[in-house]
């Protein structure tokens, strides 16, 4: 039945149930000021400032009050604005937990002063660098007979495009112990792959406590993912990018709030538990001059080819470690037994290399020694990912562009031409472009540079080489490191956007479960009595053992210009006996199968065997409600209830 709004003479607003808080204010404030003194004089003079206050405050903790309702936490933006303050403190605590712990495990296998970085140690003991990889490989093996059972962790990006952001905090500590396991001992790999997995893990598990909407859950999820890459870069701008372009896949305005707050949120508490210093700090600011933007074009270019070999690199490490006549349980044993031999050599390849970024920016490399810790980066980290060490290539892209960044630098010496800018600009410029096209997330990188040097100058340079290496990896490759994983398991997702919605959308959940079946021996005549004209469109014919058998036509069947004989069997005018859909299959099937078959009704059969029909879907029906949920979750994105307005 349809509901009309109250005219405007009726005082509908003053007795609904949502005003009486403002009411009962009002009549406590008129008491307070009547029952001493009588009526109140000259009213309008005297507290009108304050009457309005109390009117303004009533309104404030209505809102305040409903956000924290169940109700409203599955239907107010503040409520998730409010929600992710909390994510962004148990992030940001987690974080500071994590690294604290990593550096005191680096302490203890390679026996640094705990707080310095493996990757800058002047000296390593020979006999820890060789042992600390194996050993490390030896727990690694141990975990994963420990957990050979378990399925498969699904992280933020995956959860958030196929599962509407729902993650299993068990296995994603699992899986973070194994990533501190494997950074502990020295494995070329960053920890930034534990911190996202832990922080989305937790706002997964909390949003989900709370019964959150799926796409308020996408959203918090987002929260923790921005929350640890803030708090593990001290860079809020650049954790927030980071959840939008990653994890939620969109950037907007429903989404800003919470995200920017957990962000922030986290960062500061990070700074207050642990006091991390900055990814790295310049001595003194990059000169930048005119020319030197179209260097960084081609910087960026040179640094989108690099990245793509380095994807690749990882992929055949795998596929080697696989070919090899071991046990697979061994291959993280094999895989330190060969780093600890580089580690020896080149200490820069162990860890996230942080330490190493350092030393490059305030010392330099050279042409030679940056192109060996280049290469030896590059086969490290391959290396270790392809033998079951866990981690990801945040860090380790940002010390192999700051590598690439310093080689061309150092060329540009040599030339007789003062064509290369300054060596720090340059570092940049590779460091961000060669991340922006391993992670996938370019104004992220920009942010992050941003954050870190202050000087926008310098981002602009930066963001010049991520616009050249993002569009060359996006044409010629078309994947980042996390979705070429994907791609890898056979999960054919490009990023956070939701399309795990269409996959819950399935032709058993549409269908309608009375279906007209006939017998296909039934005679036409017996057809007619059955469904009389204009009762039916289609009837679907039965075999003697109860098997779809063909969509039976009723418009031939009551054709009065080609009337057919009464005894004839409609099992004669039953045709696509092969035309059926399944109850697992998605809306976007079912939608296809309309359209290749030329049909605008079809039979759900139980399976294809038995092929005992259970149900039928339209066409219209289902372009109707796949169309009304398209606008429903482009509403959800930008935050608007009714999208078009009821038009």
């Amino acid at each position: 039945m349809d509901t009309f709004p109250p005219s405007p003479q009726t005082p509908a607003a003053s007795s609904g149930p949502e005003s009486a808080p403002e009411a009962e204010a009002e009549g406590t404030a008129a008491a307070a000021m009547g029952s001493t003194h009588g009526p109140q004089q000259g009213g309008p003079q005297q507290g009108g400032p304050r009457r309005r206050a109390s009117r303004r405050l009533p309104v404030v903790w209505r809102a305040l009050t409903h956000a924290l309702t169940p109700k409203g936490l599955r239907s107010s933006e503040l409520s998730l604005a409010l929600l992710s303050v909390p994510v962004g403190i148990g992030v940001g605590l987690a974080v500071a937990g994590l690294h604290a712990l990593v550096l005191a495990l680096h302490s203890l296998a390679f026996k640094v002063p705990f707080g310095d970085h493996i990757s800058s140690a002047l000296f390593i003991p020979s006999s820890l660098a060789l042992a600390a990889p194996v050993v490390g490989g030896a727990l690694l093996a141990g975990l994963g007979l420990l957990f050979r059972r378990a399925r498969d962790t699904v992280d933020p990006i995956e959860a958030n495009a196929l599962y509407g952001g729902r993650m299993s905090l068990r296995d994603s500590l699992r899986l973070t112990l194994s990533i501190v396991v494997s950074h502990g001992a020295g494995g070329s790999v960053g920890m930034e792959a534990a911190f996202t997995q832990t922080g989305a893990g937790m706002a997964s598990n909390f949003g989900r406590r709370l019964n959150l909407r799926r796409n308020d859950l996408r959203t918090l999820v987002g929260c923790g993912a921005a929350a640890a890459i803030s708090a593990a870069f001290t860079a809020p701008l650049a954790g927030a990018f980071y959840a939008f372009e990653l994890v939620i896949g969109t950037y907007t305005m429903a989404t800003l709030a919470p995200v920017c707050v957990a962000a922030v949120v986290a960062n500061q508490v990070a700074q207050m538990a642990l006091n991390r210093p900055a990814l790295f700090i310049l001595a003194e600011p990059p000169v930048i001059r005119g020319g030197d933007f179209a260097t960084f074009l081609l910087v960026g270019l040179a640094a989108g080819a690099l990245a793509i070999l380095t994807m690749q690199a990882v992929t055949h490490a795998e596929r080697l470690f696989r070919q090899l006549p071991i046990p697979r349980a061994l291959h993280p044993v094999l895989g330190g037994l060969l780093l600890g031999p580089m580690a020896l050599v080149l200490p820069g390849v162990l860890g996230g290399g942080q330490g190493a970024l350092q030393y490059g920016f305030d010392h330099g490399y050279g042409l030679g020694l940056a192109f060996v810790m280049l290469v030896a980066k590059v086969v490290a980290s391959a290396l270790c990912l392809g033998a079951g060490f866990r981690g990801g290539l945040f860090s380790a892209s940002l010390l192999l562009g700051s590598l690439f960044g310093s080689m061309v630098s150092d060329i540009g010496t040599l030339l007789p031409w003062d064509l290369v800018a300054q060596r720090s600009a340059v570092m940049l410029v590779g460091m961000g472009s060669f991340a922006a096209a391993v992670v996938g997330a370019p104004v992220t990188m920009v942010l992050l540079v941003l954050e870190l040097t202050g000087d926008l100058r310098a981002s602009a340079g930066v963001l010049m080489g991520v616009i050249a290496s993002t569009l060359l990896v996006r044409e010629t490759f078309g994947y980042s490191f996390a979705t070429w994983r994907f791609h890898q398991r056979g999960v054919q997702i490009r990023g956070g956007h939701d399309i795990g919605w269409v996959k819950d959308m399935t032709v058993g959940r549409l269908m309608r479960g009375d279906p007209k079946t006939v017998p296909a021996d039934i005679t036409l005549g017996a057809l007619r009595g059955h469904y009389p004209p204009g009762s039916a469109k289609t009837v679907f014919a039965l075999d003697p053992n109860g098997a779809f058998a063909g969509r039976v036509d009723m418009n031939a069947v009551h054709d009065p210009q080609h009337e057919l004989p009464a005894d004839q069997r409609a099992a004669e005018l039953a045709r696509d006996r092969e035309h059926f859909l399944l109850p697992d299959q998605s809306v976007r099937m079912a939608l296809q199968r309309f359209a290749d078959w030329d049909a605008d009704s079809l039979p759900v059969v139980e399976g294809v065997s038995s092929r005992r029909v259970v149900g039928y879907l339209t066409e219209a029906y289902a372009l109707r409600r796949y169309s009304q949920e398209l606008e429903r979750r482009r509403g959800d994105e930008l935050g608007v209830r009714d999208l078009f307005g009821g038009v």
